[in-house]
């Protein structure tokens, strides 16, 4: 059992209809058949989503997507029409709102991997591949790789597993064509991004991206190259054969899995709520994240 320890009710918005509450954000329809997506402040982690926010979390993910995808804007078209506050909605929606195009959502994640951890590493260990890629020998928990891969996933529901399949199977759910086009705008956003995180003392990871179509062009969507989509390394510390600290829900993940925490994951049971230095220590890291990468001062 997993997914939302209290699930929040819709904020009903005049001229909006809810779609949908996933573990950060919140999805509505104008209108005029435009998307309007709200990041909340919402943290999940082991596959719930937990009873403490982060306060400013949303609007760190919607600016820095933002930032993102002014620095691909040459290289993939993105779903942004606008930023603006409907008519109606809460003031704290501000800075945290995308306005989007209504896309034909394929349905994969798209994963960007440019290092060896998490579950790509647990799969390595078994049978030296990577989603069926096949890796070299002696690779180590935090390796860079000889060149970025493709390693796609299948979308879960909130409180499921994405889990991780071939390319040919992506080819076989979307179509050989689809699947060549979504490869072929992972790697290339990523490879900008890399070098772009690069330049700024930060290590790009691994990386997931959704795509969807506005009639038969290949688009960006969701959030993109965030703390919670990404995972970030400090590339001063960078040490190959151990876990990285990362700019991310690490210190959250750390507390529920600690004695002090007294939460058993394996359990049925819902996580307990952060305390405060947990709260704060995560905040920083996310503020800490988007200063470095976009140079410039959180507000």
């Amino acid at each position: 059992m997993s997914g939302f320890v209290e699930k929040p009710e819709p904020i009903e918005v005049p001229g909006l209809v809810h779609l949908h509450t996933g573990k950060v954000r919140d999805l509505y329809q104008n209108e005029a058949g435009d998307l309007v997506m709200v990041a909340s402040d919402r943290m999940s982690a082991y596959d719930w989503v937990l009873p403490t926010e982060i306060p400013d979390k949303g609007r760190i993910l919607t600016q820095l997507s933002l930032w993102w995808f002014d620095q691909l804007r040459d290289l993939a078209v993105n779903h942004v029409i606008g930023t603006e506050v409907p008519e109606g909605a809460p003031a704290d929606w501000a800075g945290r709102t995308l306005v989007c195009k209504s896309l034909r959502m394929v349905p994969v994640e798209c994963v960007a991997r440019g290092y060896l951890t998490g579950s790509g590493l647990a799969e390595y260990r078994q049978s030296r591949t990577v989603c069926g890629l096949a890796l070299p020998e002696g690779l180590v928990d935090g390796s860079e790789l000889p060149a970025p891969i493709f390693t796609p996933a299948t979308k879960a529901e909130v409180g499921e597993h994405d889990e991780n399949v071939s390319y040919e199977e992506v080819a076989r759910q979307v179509g050989a064509e689809t699947a060549a086009q979504l490869r072929q705008a992972t790697l290339a956003v990523y490879s900008r991004a890399r070098d772009i995180a690069r330049d700024r003392g930060i290590i790009l990871a691994d990386t997931k991206f959704e795509f969807g179509f506005d009639g038969d062009t290949l688009v960006l969507a969701d959030e993109v190259l965030t703390p919670d989509s990404s995972r970030f390394w400090p590339a001063d510390t960078w040490q190959p054969g151990r876990a990285q600290p990362s700019y991310d829900k690490q210190f959250v993940r750390d507390w529920l899995t600690s004695p002090a925490s007294g939460w058993d994951r394996r359990s049925e049971q819902p996580p307990p709520p952060l305390p405060e230095d947990v709260v704060a220590a995560t905040r920083q890291k996310y503020v800490e994240a988007y200063e470095r990468l976009t140079g410039t001062a959180w507000s």
